[in-house]
């Protein structure tokens, strides 16, 4: 079980010694206002040491656990009034923007607990061609780079992109329109090889030198089934996946994460916070196919509800920068999560369209989790591209699929889209 951290001599930031935060009694603030901070805010919720969650922005799930206060993700200054303010314990940052944007660095500066990386060390997402240099110095597979554009590749745009800044290209006509897109977005580009196999998505918590791992999930880029259309943010995810219990995912993260966190940690800019590698299977082995700074969304809102554990107190221990002992366990049940986005996306977003439906699916006993929701007095409404994530739990991934998509039905808002297929092929998998 997670431990009360103390502050070592490993700093969680250069200039920054790492706080201890007694998990006993926690303060928390939560910055983020996604379907990722809701299941985070419902974990984070049940954990015995919790004395208060508030969250900034949050959305309207968020605020049924706890405070959240109109503070945007990226306002550093603002932020850390409101954190010294609410005499917070530990802040735990969401969204990569805030992440890329230095928020950490500066909550930290302040003396305040953080589980977030720096700026520094949150490029690992902010810039692809930084994320290339970290492997090949740490000696981890990744898709080659290709110094030509020639089909079949991927183009990647370098900087952040919502998960949308991604393109294959198995076409010269996919590679132009590829290369249209990406030019949208400022920054350069990188060209990658194609590769082929099965994904899958590991995380590990970092203390800056250790790491823990947590369960695998898969997720659903593209925006219709049969993996047709854009990518999107994701639009649903299932943990487990199978072929990889607990034996093959520590394996993946002592090949994959504990390289890059220790190369992080001895360019000065240690990782401090969850580091989630997207993996492509292929033949001749595990390749990644990008790092996140970040959890995951949707592939959060499958893996907590199987986290056995104080997830809180492990939180803290990374932020103090002391993982030894920490250990999380995952349960044997499957869970199954689908997205219910705006009729228009990923090219648009809906706002002020009513929704119902939301009791009605948790009465089935799933788990419902805003992602894009507002509140219009006291009607709920949309308020984003990704509205909703609906998530089933059972004894396999068949059941919990069926269960997530029983709440699916019960939810109504105009121009509801969402997949059909999430986690149908794993269905025909033990587990």
């Amino acid at each position: 079980m997670p431990h009360e951290s103390g502050g070592k001599d490993r700093p969680a930031t250069i200039g920054a010694p790492p706080r201890g935060v007694d998990s006993a009694a926690v303060k928390v603030l939560l910055v983020g206002s996604g379907g990722r901070e809701h299941a985070l805010a419902w974990k984070l919720a049940q954990a015995p040491g919790l004395t208060a969650l508030h969250s900034a922005p949050g959305n309207p799930g968020i605020a049924a656990l706890g405070d959240c206060h109109p503070v945007r993700a990226e306002d550093a200054e603002t932020l850390l009034g409101l954190a010294r303010s609410l005499d917070v314990d530990l802040a735990v940052i969401g969204p990569e923007a805030p992440l890329v944007a230095g928020v950490g660095d500066a909550l930290r500066r302040n003396g305040i607990a953080v589980f977030g990386p720096s700026r520094a060390a949150a490029r690992i997402e902010g810039s692809k061609s930084f994320a290339k240099d970290v492997m090949a110095a740490a000696g981890v597979p990744t898709a080659e780079a290709l110094a030509v554009a020639r089909p079949p590749c991927v183009v990647k745009v370098d900087g952040l992109a919502a998960g949308k800044g991604v393109f294959i290209c198995e076409t010269a006509e996919q590679l132009d329109e590829g290369l249209r897109a990406a030019a949208a977005y400022d920054g350069p580009i990188v060209i990658e090889e194609l590769l082929d196999g099965d994904e899958v998505s590991v995380f590990a918590l970092s203390d800056g030198h250790r790491v823990v791992a947590l369960a695998p999930a898969q997720d659903f880029k593209r925006i219709g089934d049969g993996d047709t259309g854009p990518n999107t943010g994701g639009m649903g995810s299932f943990s487990p996946v199978p072929g990889f219990g607990t034996d093959e995912v520590a394996e993946l993260v002592e090949q994959i994460h504990r390289p890059v966190v220790e190369e992080l940690a001895r360019r000065g800019t240690p990782f401090v916070g969850v580091l989630f590698a997207g993996l492509m299977l292929t033949e001749s082995g595990p390749k990644v196919l990008e790092f996140n700074a970040r959890f995951g969304d949707p592939e959060t809102q499958s893996i907590l509800p199987r986290l056995d554990g104080d997830l809180l107190g492990a939180l803290a221990a990374a932020a103090g920068g002391d993982l030894e002992g920490v250990q999380l366990g995952v349960s044997d049940d499957a869970a199954v999560t689908v997205v219910l986005a705006a009729g228009g996306y990923p090219e648009r977003a809906d706002a002020g369209t009513p929704i119902d439906g939301i009791d009605d699916a948790e009465a089935t006993g799933a788990l419902v989790f805003h992602a894009g929701t507002a509140l219009h007095g006291d009607r709920l409404v949309t308020n984003g591209g990704r509205i909703l994530g609906v998530t089933g739990t059972g004894a396999t991934v068949a059941e919990a699929r069926a269960s997530a998509y029983a709440g699916c039905e019960r939810i109504r808002f105009e121009g509801v889209r969402y997949r059909r297929d999430i986690a149908l092929d794993a269905t025909a998998a033990p587990g």
